[in-house]
């Protein structure tokens, strides 16, 4: 099976020069449909610039307000291709690490957050170290609740 078959790709925030400059926010995802997202953070060139991450959920859109920050899992990828520990975030999240090169994997159980009432979820980044990071945000959805006709339910 192809990934692009299993996975919704959204792109949270198109690559720029300065990316992660003062507060931003990934594009907001609807995941009603999906058992688990993943936000893919990547940091091209940059020495020292450095950002508190925190997820953001809302039960609606209508009308959209500041969001709940929720709890969430995340793994750093800073060193080539090893894998740093899948590592538990609390609702203030955790800050970046300052170099270039680097990828940081959030991970979400969207039934979890579906119990809780909650559909939306948005990244947000708040710039802590005030020097450019190249970089950009992709959205992953997976493991989707219904077949890819929208007919049946996967149990």
């Amino acid at each position: 099976m192809l990934m692009s078959d299993c996975c919704h790709f959204v792109k949270g925030l198109d690559p720029a020069e300065d990316a992660f400059a003062g507060t931003v926010y990934s594009d907001v995802i609807d995941i009603k449909n999906h058992r688990q997202v993943t936000f893919q953070i990547y940091k091209g060139v940059g020495a020292t610039g450095i950002s508190t991450i925190t997820l953001q959920a809302v039960p609606s859109l209508s009308p959209i307000a500041a969001g709940t920050a929720i709890a969430f899992k995340y793994r750093a990828i800073t060193t080539g291709d090893t894998h740093g520990d899948l590592t538990d975030a609390t609702a203030t999240g955790f800050t970046t690490t300052a170099g270039s090169s680097q990828l940081y994997l959030i991970e979400v159980d969207c039934q979890k957050l579906a119990s809780l009432g909650l559909r939306y979820l948005w990244l947000k980044a708040v710039e802590v170290v005030d020097s450019p990071v190249a970089g950009a945000i992709l959205t992953i959805l997976s493991e989707p609740r219904y077949s890819t006709d929208h007919d049946t339910v996967i149990a």
